[in-house]
């Protein structure tokens, strides 16, 4: 396969990489606001690596947002692309744009045994869907699709926008806090994102009868890990309310494939959400409890999963051109 260049670009940093033989190769890592354009961002990437223009022939970015627009703006940046300017301006043939969660589920399907940890042990059932959810800025749901020919699909979706579940008396007492404070109460806004902590924290010290003297989902993690007992309480909320959301997705989708959990927010503290209350509330579905038997269920610790799903897209569409 030629060389692709690859990128998974955010509201904050734009992520580079070379897709070479299944693998990323050479990432580099600059704000957004570094540059005025996309253009100038790969221009400036590719003399780091020392790429003359017209040395690499496609490019396949993951962003935010509806992909399938032209030109294309970024939900989370100021940038924008028209194919055909970016193409003429760096003398690439073609431009791909991939959904930044279908290449986050994308990746997932080349990551390796040190790049994921074990929650609930399991074998995966071939041909079945696979869940992959991440909080972050966000929280992004997409659906992993092994295709009968071999390959696969990522199926993008909202599912970050669902409404948030409830599953006991406590967490009933905390969805009425966050609608008093937020109106319509989605799983993103809730609780399962950065923002959704914060919003999460202020329900819960509403709820308990305390000031509210956290500013962020960072100052509300550290509090937890050092022992604060409100902080952590929260975040136990937080993985138990990300089990609800994972387990119906799971149902929802017959997802016997198997649950990756990505995105930027867990893996800062995995051992914290390995002792949590997640699996207990994945599998929570009363009658349909034994549905979760046998089912495997990972925490992705891969720094640039995006990248590889990027890589995984860009690869697969050269291989139906041939």
């Amino acid at each position: 396969m030629s060389l692709v260049l690859v990128g998974d670009v955010g509201g904050t940093n734009a992520r580079f990489a070379l897709w070479r033989d299944g693998r990323i190769e050479a990432v580099r890592v600059s704000a957004t606001a570094e540059h005025a354009t996309p253009e100038l961002a790969v221009a400036a990437y590719m003399a780091a690596v020392g790429l003359a223009p017209g040395e690499v022939q496609t490019v396949c970015l993951a962003c935010a947002g509806p992909v399938e627009i032209d030109p294309f703006r970024f939900t989370n940046n100021a940038w924008r692309i028209s194919r055909a300017a970016f193409c003429a301006e760096l003398q690439v043939r073609e431009l791909l744009l991939i959904n930044d969660f279908s290449a986050m589920a994308l990746g997932m399907t080349c990551l390796r045994d040190d790049e994921r940890i074990s929650v609930c042990s399991g074998v995966a059932e071939p041909g079945r869907p696979r869940v992959v959810i991440g909080a972050g800025t966000g929280l992004g749901v997409g659906t992993l699709l092994e295709l009968p020919g071999g390959g696969w699909h990522a199926l993008p979706g909202e599912g970050g926008h669902v409404d948030l579940p409830v599953g006991s008396a406590r967490e009933a007492q905390i969805w009425q806090a966050l609608h008093d404070q937020l109106g319509h109460v989605s799983a993103e806004a809730g609780a399962l994102s950065g923002n959704g902590l914060l919003a999460l924290y202020r329900a819960t010290c509403t709820v308990d009868g305390q000031p509210p003297l956290l500013h962020s989902a960072a100052q509300i993690t550290g509090a937890a890990l050092e022992g604060d007992a409100l902080a952590a309480s929260v975040l136990e909320t937080f993985c138990c309310l990300l089990g609800r959301v994972a387990g119906n997705n799971v149902l929802t989708l017959g997802a016997r494939g198997g649950v990756y959990i990505a995105g930027g927010m867990v893996p800062r503290f995995a051992e914290f959400f390995l002792a949590s209350g997640f699996s207990r509330c994945l599998r929570d579905k009363g009658c349909m409890s034994d549905y979760f038997d046998g089912l495997p269920v990972w925490l992705v610790t891969a720094e640039y999963p995006g990248l590889m799903g990027a890589g995984v897209a860009a690869e697969q569409h050269l291989a139906r051109r041939r």
